[in-house]
């Protein structure tokens, strides 16, 4: 696993980034590839640890994740990176993940929080180390499409070409199964191409990989939305098994007093308008909400948020600043917070740095809840009023907001995007099929088995889980593929 000696030797070196005030004038992905003598001594700090809780991949429940959802086996691809086997080291990758260069590029990784060096030093790069394998993998040409030899005649719907969707296609059709992939939107790709700005994850980069599914026989049909221009009938009967992985794309609301004045938007919407229009014309066409000259609030500190801080920092914001709900964290892990979980300390994420670069400030504000929009006399928001507040934790672990008394703010603001998350999947669909939902109106189907109430329909990722990662989607998708693929032939072969 590495050098033995690599992590004393060595120093974590984090990837190489364009500076974030010229990033800020393009949309162009900013990560910039190291050389290989670099990314050796970031794989020889890899140790020879007695159990690598970096690929646990274990949720605690009521707590924070335990390292890779996917299993990935980190330590051996680590250690061939070191020894310059990086073909070997890509094949060690694709057997855990279908698409790395999407969670090298998005993740969060867990897997950092869990690494054994993280105990006492700087984790290993193992997002960075990721990356360049994938990438290495397609600029040398071993990254190609490879068609199941033989085919069993079974027909699989996949409703949703998310992270989810597209894993549990790339694995059914492994197995030889003919996968037909639905996507109500015009490219295929679900939140990965329109959730998740350009600049972090290019629509180029989604495709390359469609691409090379649709060689291996996976037909995909975007613009198509099920339920209306193909009713659930017609997908029960066409098809010998459904997989729905249609997200948690419902937003949860900010219900206060002038929600209805113009220039407040969901933030998926503003996120979605952009990269559409980006795509259809580099922003031409004029069918976006823009945040040129606009004073901005976003509410919500999550990574929606941070994107949209990323967009409208390019879009040429007047200002821009962030609430977040609760305080801010602090540099080293709480009590409650030990290794090996994901580390809850405060983080500056590149949106952050961008904004920093742009404006001479981070953006975010703390512990703010809004508590009225003003708008003008046409019905245009034009400002925000917040209270502080402390956050606690009842007995019965539900947070309890406490006003502070004379902490009462206003601010400027002609765009307001909310982004406090999703509360579910949306409902049509679930209700045309009759299938079943639990308290939170995620589809009823158990974790490793992800049969709904009705026979042949799996369901995986968000719409199951609620609003996640896109390592844990893929993970689900996945999984849901085994039990599906087990499902049509009495025993599956899938991992």
């Amino acid at each position: 696993m590495g050098k033995p000696t690599g992590f004393i030797e060595y120093k974590r070196e984090n990837p190489v980034k364009k500076d974030p005030f010229e990033r800020t004038k393009n949309w162009q992905e900013f990560q910039l590839l190291m050389p290989e003598a670099k990314l050796r001594q970031q794989g020889a700090r890899c140790m020879d640890c007695g159990v690598p809780f970096c690929q646990a991949g274990t949720s605690v429940p009521g707590s924070a994740d335990i390292g890779c959802p996917v299993y990935n086996l980190i330590p051996e691809w680590n250690d061939l990176v070191y020894r310059g086997k990086w073909r070997e080291a890509l094949d060690r990758l694709h057997k855990t993940n279908n698409f790395p260069e999407f969670t090298g590029r998005v993740c969060p990784a867990p897997c950092e929080g869990s690494c054994t060096v993280a105990i006492s030093d700087d984790p290993v790069t193992i997002k960075s180390i990721e990356y360049h394998i994938v990438e290495r993998g397609f600029q040398e040409g071993w990254i190609t499409a490879n068609p199941p030899k033989t085919r069993t005649g079974k027909k699989v719907a996949v409703v949703g070409s998310g992270p989810a969707g597209l894993a549990a296609a790339a694995q059914l059709n492994k197995a030889g199964h003919l996968v037909t992939v639905f996507e109500r939107e015009d490219r295929i790709g679900g939140l990965l191409t329109y959730g998740i700005p350009d600049v972090k994850l290019a629509y180029q980069i989604v495709d390359r990989r469609v691409r090379i599914l649709e060689e291996e026989g996976i037909e995909f049909k975007p613009n198509t939305t099920v339920g209306q221009d193909i009713t659930s009938e017609q997908l029960e009967s066409e098809f010998d098994a459904v997989i729905l992985c249609t997200g948690a794309t419902k937003p949860r609301e900010v219900e206060v007093e002038g929600r209805d004045l113009k220039g407040i938007h969901f933030a998926m919407d503003f996120l979605t308008a952009n990269t559409k229009s980006l795509l259809n014309s580099d922003h031409k066409d004029g069918e976006f909400i823009s945040a040129k000259d606009q004073h901005v609030i976003v509410i919500g500190g999550g990574d929606t948020g941070a994107d949209c801080i990323t967009t409208s920092v390019r879009h040429g914001a007047a200002s821009i600043t962030q609430f977040d709900i609760n305080r801010q964290k602090g540099a080293d892990r709480t009590a409650d917070n030990p290794w090996p979980l994901f580390p809850y300390v405060h983080q500056i994420e590149d949106g952050h740095k961008e904004a920093f670069a742009v404006y001479g400030e981070d953006p975010r504000a703390y512990q703010l809840m809004t508590t009225k929009f003003v708008g003008d006399e046409e019905g245009n928001v034009r400002e925000l009023h917040t209270i502080a507040v402390e956050t606690t934790i009842s007995e019965d672990g539900v947070k309890v907001r406490t006003p502070i008394e004379g902490s009462e703010k206003v601010w400027k603001a002609d765009l307001v995007l909310l982004a406090v998350g999703f509360t579910g999947p949306e409902q049509e669909l679930i209700d045309q099929m009759k299938l079943e939902t639990t308290k939170r109106q995620t589809l009823k189907a158990e974790y490793g088995k992800y049969a709904t109430n009705k026979e042949g329909v799996f369901a995986a990722g968000d719409n199951r889980r609620g609003q996640s990662l896109v390592v844990w989607a893929i993970h689900e998708g996945r999984e849901a593929a085994r039990e599906c693929d087990r499902f049509l032939m009495g025993s599956s072969n899938l991992p």
